[in-house]
């Protein structure tokens, strides 16, 4: 780490960020062993505060996961039975897998990195849903699909939301908990940590999509005020609580986007919050913790400090809009939420259909209310460079998918002048991907990640790669992890994508950071990549025993 006493916090950022790059001769620094006995508890709860157990959802109902991208949605009433199934289908357990005679472990609907899980939700509603939920907030428990109660609110906070919300909206908000991904991954969890802020926003905004409803983040409040408000403002040590972000959920109308990101706490609010101690204790996770410095450091440099909105305008996100293939399948959009897994292996056979895969792409862009990308308040930063191995009338070779179009002079500019750049003749006209070059690009995708398997034996691969140094300048320190919140969302829909195919997806945290620019021709870190994932044929294992999420709650036996 850098110690004089001029750098700034942008300076600890990018500092951070090459620090924690793998390389084939040196990996990101980590205990490099399992400390098995401090693994930490996967669940966080309140000792000493009071519960409400939810409604559990339907597993196979709702609208056709194809529905959700219209726009056509009736919008459900907001009150205790669709909160409940809100959260069963943004955070809540999806299954318990367990190999026969060992420990079974719990899955989820929001994907993390190793399955561990860092995030935290908490709920922030007026008294629409009374009696049932007060008006307050709550943290929501997915091991026993339930909230409980950390603060009252009184007329002031009441009087807050109905300005900064539509009629019965409510916010969600999300923290982390760093300790949960350094246990295991080391100083690299702090990346880990926000791909998952980033899939959890991407659950979130597509429960609300399902509902009828729009997820939108509240990008105008500091860290400050965002701690007070979800009741992490007295933690300290390895395992405090880092809040994230809040969500503002509008379940009157998908409205424009953008347009209820505006909320603003009064100084006389936070005075009262700071004097209302939050009900409950937290649990401790671990009897034992190891430190990382860096995390620390990387942390307070990265906080928000100034109450207003980041990003550039995303006036200019809807040119993009036009294309608009229908998603395949004919599943619902409650059965792909649920189903969702993260494959260990591919089969290495598996192929798609390339207006599949047209369809797919055209849904990472972003465009209309009817996105989960309509959640984020600024322009998109990443863009996609595919390794397609088997999509079926589409030459095997690397792809570039300009995810704004804006990119493509920039791209043009800076990688390897040599590429392509050729859009294929059956590529849509509003889709913006380009080959770069034709070849068998198997083995430098499991080269670039970390020399596995699972890179090379999918249908296709990806490096999501970010406008980078420019970008946190131009932002602010506190703009560093958001890009990896828009990354952990691009991996989010293509984990559903995938489902909704008879495929499945697997994010991919470790891959050679400078590996994967050289390969690109990249000179300078004006891009950099921030996450690989892999869609292909899932290859299962018949070892494993499958019950339903809940069955620790009543008792039922497990089935194969």
């Amino acid at each position: 780490m850098m110690t004089p006493e001029n750098v700034t916090e942008i300076d600890v950022v990018l500092d951070y960020h090459e620090q924690t790059k793998h390389r084939i001769n040196r990996p990101a620094r980590s205990l490099g062993y399992m400390d098995w006995k401090n693994q930490p508890n996967p669940f966080r709860h309140y000792h000493g505060t009071s519960r409400i157990d939810l409604e559990q959802g339907e597993d196979f109902g709702g609208p056709p996961y194809r529905g959700l991208f219209t726009g056509n949605i009736p919008p459900e009433k907001v009150d205790y039975a669709s909160i409940s199934r809100f959260f069963y289908y943004s955070m809540a357990l999806s299954a318990w897998k367990q190999v026969p005679g060992g420990a079974a472990w719990p899955l989820r609907v929001n994907p993390s990195s190793g399955n561990l899980h860092p995030s935290e939700s908490y709920l922030i509603i007026g008294p629409q849903a009374f009696p049932q939920i007060e008006t307050g907030l709550y943290h929501y428990r997915p091991d026993c699909h339930a909230l409980e109660k950390r603060r009252s609110f009184e007329t002031a906070f009441s009087h807050i939301l109905e300005q900064a919300l539509p009629p019965n909206g409510f916010f969600v908000g999300l923290s982390s908990i760093y300790w949960r991904e350094t246990w295991k991954y080391g100083e690299r969890g702090f990346r880990y940590c926000h791909h998952d802020v980033g899939h959890a926003i991407g659950a979130i905004a597509m429960a609300a999509l399902a509902l009828g409803w729009c997820a939108t983040l509240v990008d105008t409040l500091n860290d400050e005020t965002l701690s007070l408000l979800l009741g992490c403002e007295q933690g300290n040590g390895v395992e405090v609580e880092h809040a994230d972000c809040l969500i503002a959920i509008d379940p009157t109308t998908q409205a424009p986007k953008g347009s209820r990101t505006n909320l603003l706490v009064d100084q006389a609010f936070m005075d009262t919050l700071r004097s209302t101690p939050c009900l409950g204790k937290a649990n401790q996770l671990s009897d034992k913790h190891h430190d990382w410095p860096i995390i620390q450091s990387v942390s307070a440099a990265s906080r928000k400090k100034e109450a207003v909105v980041s990003g550039e305008s995303v006036g200019r996100i809807a040119r993009q809009d036009g294309l608009r293939l229908s998603p395949a399948g004919e599943q619902t959009a409650f059965q792909i939420i649920r189903q969702r897994r993260s494959a260990v292996a591919m089969d290495g056979l598996s192929s798609l259909d390339l207006s599949q895969f047209y369809g797919m792409l055209q849904r990472l862009q972003p465009g209309d209310i009817s996105s989960p990308f309509s959640a984020f308040p600024w322009i998109p930063h990443i863009s996609l460079f595919l390794f397609v191995h088997r999509v079926i009338g589409l030459d095997a070779g690397l792809y570039v998918l300009l995810r704004d179009p804006h990119h493509l002079d920039l791209l043009k500019t800076t990688i390897n002048r040599d590429f392509l750049w050729e859009k294929p003749v059956s590529c849509p006209s509003p889709l913006n991907l380009y080959l770069l070059t034709a070849q068998d690009v198997r083995q430098v995708s499991k080269s670039v990640s970390c020399a596995q398997d699972i890179a090379a034996d999918g249908v296709f691969s990806l490096a999501m790669l970010a406008r980078f140094e420019t970008v946190i300048r131009e932002n602010g320190a506190h703009f560093y992890p958001r890009l990896f919140w828009e990354a952990g969302l691009i991996g989010q829909l293509l984990y559903l994508e995938a489902e909704s195919i008879g495929l499945q997806g697997t994010g991919i945290g470790c891959f050679f950071d400078d590996d994967v620019h050289d390969l690109l021709g990249l000179q300078d870190p004006s891009w950099q990549s921030l996450y690989h994932f892999t869609v292909g044929g899932p290859k299962e294992d018949d070892r494993l025993q499958t019950r339903p999420a809940y069955s620790h709650l009543i008792q039922q036996k497990p089935t194969n």
